[in-house]
């Protein structure tokens, strides 16, 4: 039961970790277009920093569940 747990939760995090670095490559560019407001840009790139450390913390958990299923 705890093997299927974890798979899910891995599954779940990888997903989630995915996501937050397509958010971050969609902020990073923003932050990089020149076309943008100089706010816009600003906030992009606070968010995309917010997304790195999400998308770190979320491979981390997904790490630590895989890893549980090898138990």
């Amino acid at each position: 039961m705890d093997t299927i747990k974890n798979t899910a939760n891995y599954v779940a995090e990888s997903i989630q970790g995915a996501g937050a670095e397509a958010s971050k490559e969609i902020n990073k560019d923003v932050a990089k277009d020149s076309d943008a407001k100089l706010s816009t840009r600003a906030t992009a790139a606070k968010d995309a920093i917010v997304d790195k450390k999400d998308e770190k913390s979320h491979d981390t958990k997904a790490d630590v569940h895989r890893e549980a299923t090898k138990h």
